[in-house]
């Protein structure tokens, strides 16, 4: 289902809920340059983001779990390691013509 067929009163709180959560994930400078790090590497262990992003594990696990949250990222365990992920398809659809769907929908 298209977001322009899935929007009406009933969901469209839910809707606006799901994106507010998206683009304040996307308000940070540190979640943003997680999100940048990632698109640039692929999948990346959390060991290895933790020097990247010069960040220590218990901060750097705050951010990715509000990015996990917002479902811009995915994770993968692997052994005793989390590797991340950028999700590209919901990351483009925040910078898709999907949005403004929402907004200007097709008159019928």
């Amino acid at each position: 289902m298209s977001v322009i067929e899935g929007i009406n009163e009933a969901n469209q709180k839910e809707l606006f809920k799901k994106y507010e959560a998206k683009y304040k994930a996307l308000a940070d400078q540190l979640r943003l340059k997680i999100m940048y790090e990632l698109n640039q590497r692929g999948q990346v262990c959390v060991c290895d983001l933790t020097e990247i992003v010069e960040l220590p594990q218990s901060k750097l696990s705050y951010h990715l779990k509000i990015l996990l949250d917002a479902d811009l990222i995915t994770r993968e365990k692997i052994g005793t390691w989390n590797y991340y992920r950028l999700h590209e398809a919901e990351v483009r659809g925040l910078l898709s013509e999907e949005l403004c769907c929402i907004f200007y929908p097709e008159k019928k």
